[in-house]
């Protein structure tokens, strides 16, 4: 079928290209985001607030405050007043005082993907502190790929910048999160308040943020299963496992022999997981599109992947206050979906080697527009475009990043992984 991020039946057919659609670039040099998709954003943005109660009106004013233009804030009314509306009796009726940020040059768009990845590679060492030898090991990965990166600096076009996001997330009160147990920033502990679980008990943790997991940068695409496994492993972590990512959506992690039905085959033991699961979304019980990342669009003549049609269009990561989990983990609809692995044996838990199947997690940045499958917390996708997690031939696309979690406890080698390699499959990038 032509859709290819849209393997499930009845096949997608995605909007005709409005008239306010930008066109495909024709040129790769140096931009930045038009100021009227940002506006645009902005306004999105602020029915994505709307769950976040006292932060309604911080990021209500974010339409009006974001330099969006005037038409933008005009589209923008109704869910400001519809903000208004949620808040509680007594609760303020005045925007706070604007916050500045230091001007810089991050929202100019490189128009090379050698220059987008210098850039990625530079805040990654910044914010990350990354020592040395992962840096190598990141950069070496890129390298060996001719399209990962955040998207065809020729095609993409984001509808928020890297300003913005970070204007909502100051307004918000929104701060990376910094747990002790978890070893890296960014990362949150999982485990399953509903059988008395705290952080204390959390075996695994993370990612609040999709790879590279730094607030409003924008996700890395066009990436294999296989590169995520082992982009995951440069930078001290794993690549999750399904029931981990549906666990950090739903706010309980699970125990695997609850989550797999072992040794079933993929299609079956999915149908019945699907089937028999609770239905909710990160944000609460009711699906809406509008809290998280979902309003962009895909370029005009995109046939559903490749490098040459497709724009990235995603937004920063973790620019949707509302969009985020009890457990405290961003963007789980939305921007990008996400590469996991499946286990279908207990040995194939990633905690163990990166020896599972590939699964896709979450949905992508116009998922408003077309939505084609579902995108609540424990749905689990039939076998689309599955292969072994590290088979060089694994899928990729423009709107396909993933995030990588952390194990607490070191693995039980003895019992299931003795002699595995926890480096990756093999420890190498073969």
């Amino acid at each position: 079928m032509s859709c290819t991020e849209t393997p499930i039946e009845p096949p997608c057919t995605p909007r005709s290209p409005a008239s306010s659609d930008p066109p495909p670039a024709l040129s790769t040099g140096a931009r930045a985001a038009p100021a009227r998709r940002r506006g645009r954003a902005a306004a999105l943005v602020v029915a994505g607030a709307a769950g976040a109660g006292a932060a309604v009106w911080t990021s209500a004013a974010v339409a009006v405050w974001s330099g969006a233009p005037a038409a933008a804030a005009r589209s923008a009314a109704p869910l400001v007043a519809s903000a208004a509306s949620a808040l509680p009796e007594g609760a303020p009726t005045a925007p706070p005082e604007r916050v500045t940020l230091t001007a810089d040059d991050e929202d100019d768009e490189p128009g090379t993907l050698e220059e987008q990845r210098l850039r990625l590679f530079a805040r990654m060492r910044r914010e990350l502190a990354l020592p040395d030898e992962a840096m190598r090991q990141v950069e070496a990965i890129f390298a060996a790929s001719t399209v990962l990166g955040q998207g065809n600096p020729a095609l993409t076009r984001h509808p928020m910048s890297r300003s913005e996001c970070r204007r909502i997330r100051a307004l918000s009160g929104v701060e990376p999160a910094r747990e002790p147990a978890c070893g890296a920033p960014g990362m949150v502990p999982l485990f399953d308040p509903t059988r008395g679980q705290t952080a204390a008990d959390a075996p695994v943790c993370i990612d609040q943020l999709e790879f590279p997991n730094v607030p409003c940068e924008y996700p890395v695409v066009h990436v294999r299963a296989r590169e995520a496994a082992l982009l995951c492993r440069a930078v001290g972590k794993r690549i999750c496992d399904a029931h981990e990512w549906e666990g950090a959506c739903a706010g309980a992690l699970r125990d695997p022999d609850v989550e797999y039905e072992w040794a079933r085959p993929r299609n079956e033991a999915s149908w019945h997981h699907n089937l028999l699961r609770e239905k909710v979304w990160s944000y609460g019980p009711a699906k809406n599109h509008a809290l998280c990342g979902t309003g962009s669009y895909r370029t005009p003549g995109c046939p559903g992947g490749g490098w040459d049609r497709c724009g990235s269009n995603t937004y920063p990561a973790g620019a949707f206050p509302a969009c985020r989990s009890s457990l405290g983990v961003f963007d789980l609809h939305g921007n990008v979906a996400e590469h996991m692995s499946l286990p279908i044996l207990p040995e194939e838990l990633a905690r163990y080697g990166d020896r599972g199947f590939t699964e896709m997690k979450g949905s992508w940045f116009a998922f408003s527009s077309m939505e084609v499958h579902a995108d609540d917390c424990r749905f689990r996708a039939p076998d689309w475009h599955a292969t072994r997690l590290m088979s060089r031939g694994s899928h990729a696309n423009y709107h396909l990043g993933f995030r990588c979690c952390k194990d607490i406890a070191p693995p039980d080698g003895a019992e299931r992984g003795e002699g595995v390699d926890h480096r990756g499959a093999s420890g190498a990038q073969r």
